[in-house]
């Protein structure tokens, strides 16, 4: 399942996403359980996100690998195979930038501490509030669209210099 809205670039989708305003934001969700993501991803929809979904670790990474883009992702951490943190492990060293948000019925402190460690912006557990979880994503996009605005500035100052200007 996968719902895609038109996508602006970084700079658009600063000046939009105010404070209550998701609609630019590209989530992927990853999780195992079927019922659990077609419900999760229609809410979110509904809410103003873009959404794609993925079965499993593997399936996210190949969406990774073939070049889409997501702000977010919301990521289980109990998966059959390739579990949470391995995900985890391998999205950062595919997109360092992409925040990434855990989600777990089934929580222990060190794996929280483990997605922590590894880059996750937060370790919610299922089932979470839906407003909690918003709030998260757009605290994850603001923070990554910041990053992509910093590297944008740095680049420019970059060839500004090279060019003496």
């Amino acid at each position: 399942m996968q719902f895609i809205f038109a996508r602006q670039p970084v700079e658009t989708r600063l000046h939009l996403l105010g404070e209550n305003d998701m609609t630019t934001a590209r989530v992927l969700l990853v999780d195992d359980e079927a019922p659990f993501i077609e419900t999760l991803s229609k809410r979110l929809v509904k809410r103003g996100l873009t959404v794609s979904t993925a079965n499993s670790g593997p399936e996210a990474l190949q969406k990774l690998g073939l070049g889409e883009s997501f702000d977010v992702i919301i990521l289980d951490v109990k998966m059959p195979g390739m579990d949470g943190i391995e995900t985890l492990k391998a999205i950062k060293n595919v997109n360092p930038l992409v925040e990434v948000i855990m989600l777990t019925g089934h929580a222990t402190v060190g794996s929280a501490i483990d997605g922590m460690k590894l880059g996750a912006l937060d370790y919610l557990m299922k089932p979470c509030d839906l407003d909690l979880l918003m709030a998260k994503v757009q605290e994850a996009t603001m923070k990554k669209m910041k990053q992509e605005e910093k590297i944008n500035e740095a680049r420019a100052l970059h060839i500004a210099l090279r060019r003496g200007d």
